[in-house]
């Protein structure tokens, strides 16, 4: 089973407005609202790749029950500690072509509810195979949550694949305690994180730039591209991964079923090759969908075959 660790779950509220006017009233026709954040994404493309997953965090208040229902009607499993604290919105307005996001910061939690959550997760290490780590941290929380939950999965042999960025990434890759199994820093995180201006184009830069001591103890560093696919460390093997053009419909969500693929895979034991090519396969599915955090299982063969490996000399 893989568990998929969400720390800052929202409701995701989308408006669609064919015009969005500053200091007036606008009027909303059609609205969205879903269980988000970046490991209830992850989950529900392990979920419909039929593979078993178990969606977990901290929730509470009356949005904490509108994502465990959404959870319910979804079929996907899920064991959330629980806050009096009322979980946060995260909105988009989509308008013009744009997308303009206003997103709360959540609630704040103390030292008492980290340990609390730390011995939550505790109990998934007897039954998990893979825990999958993504996205920010609720305010009270600081990086070193995700070392610990980590270290003691390493303690388990349960490999971890950490999807975060900024400062909190920094700070958990350099305190050097218990390292991730696997990162998948996108390249502007990867420039953030390194002081770099790397292109995606420069592949003799990136490989230059992953051999980086930060990164020497991590198995899998994998570098999402966009629409020119990803560049991967594999140990000490490089790789370039390209995909196919297609009919982009909706990329949001994209970078989060690339970490469910990785997952899904890695639990199934497929190859190093194999590997990369489900996670590029679900990254370009869920582009295909209007829905944030989706895959049609019924297209992955065909895409899956255009996904192309190339080993780095």
């Amino acid at each position: 089973m893989i568990v998929s660790v969400t720390m800052n779950p929202s409701v995701d509220i989308s408006y669609h407005l064919d015009e969005f006017i500053l200091n007036e009233v606008n009027r909303v026709a059609h609205v969205s609202k879903t269980a988000g954040g970046k490991g209830l994404n992850v989950a529900r493309v392990i979920h419909l790749l039929d593979v078993p997953v178990t969606a977990t965090g901290i929730l509470g208040g009356t949005l904490g029950t509108f994502i465990e229902n959404q959870l319910d009607r979804d079929g996907i499993a899920h064991d959330f500690l629980k806050t009096n604290q009322e979980s946060r919105n995260c909105i988009a307005i989509l308008h013009e072509g744009k997308q303009t996001e206003i997103l709360e910061a959540g609630p704040h939690f103390s030292t008492k509810e980290k340990n609390e959550f730390l011995t939550h997760f505790g109990k998934f290490l007897k039954a998990g195979n893979i825990i999958t780590i993504s996205g920010s941290l609720p305010r009270g929380f600081d990086a070193s949550v995700y070392t610990e939950m980590i270290r003691l999965a390493s303690e388990q042999q349960i490999p971890v694949l950490l999807d975060c960025s900024g400062k909190v990434l920094e700070q958990v890759l350099k305190a050097k305690k218990a390292m991730p199994d696997l990162i998948k820093p996108n390249i502007d995180e990867l420039n953030q994180l390194l002081g770099k201006k790397l292109h995606a184009e420069n592949l003799d830069g990136l490989k230059t730039a992953l051999a980086d001591p930060l990164f020497a103890d991590i198995e899998w560093v994998v570098v999402s591209l966009g629409a020119k696919g990803a560049f991967v460390k594999h140990n000490d093997t490089y790789f370039q991964v390209k995909i196919p053009s297609v009919q982009v419909v909706n990329p949001v969500g994209s970078g989060d079923s690339v970490v469910a693929g990785l997952a899904a895979a890695m639990l199934q034991g497929k190859s190093v090759e194999d590997i990369m090519k489900t996670a590029m396969t679900t990254g370009v599915l869920n582009a295909m969908e209007t829905q944030t955090g989706y895959v049609n299982k019924a297209k992955f063969d065909l895409i899956f075959q255009q996904v192309e490996v190339i080993e780095m000399k």
